[in-house]
């Protein structure tokens, strides 16, 4: 079965806010970096009930996946929630940030 993926408007910002970021840092960087991210979103058409389940996982009120993007220090979590036949992005976190509350989840509900 193929999984139709959507990002949430707030799972794009997330994304361009990182994009920005490492265009004034590394610009070359930037661009492999946002490919690399899209292609690995791709793969949750397939099978994304594969990824783990999410740390924030219990204060969703639906099952909450997470798939790992990046190397070493350098880590994005996809947090992912799936429906039917579709895969809905709600966030794209670094690693580094806290895991989410359910104050952070209001945007969400």
């Amino acid at each position: 079965m193929t999984f139709q993926v959507e990002l949430t408007p707030i799972a794009e910002a997330q994304i361009e806010q990182a994009y920005l970021w490492y265009r004034e840092q590394t610009p070359g960087f930037a661009d492999n970096w946002f490919r690399g991210l899209m292609n690995k979103i791709a793969t949750l058409q397939e099978k994304p009930r594969r990824c783990p389940l999410a740390i924030e996982h219990e204060i969703f009120p639906e099952e909450v996946r997470q798939l790992l993007y990046g190397k070493s220090k350098n880590i994005y979590r996809v947090l992912f929630t799936t429906r039917e036949t579709t895969v809905s992005i709600p966030y794209v976190r670094h690693t580094a940030q806290s895991p989410l509350t359910e104050d952070d989840l209001e945007s969400y509900l």
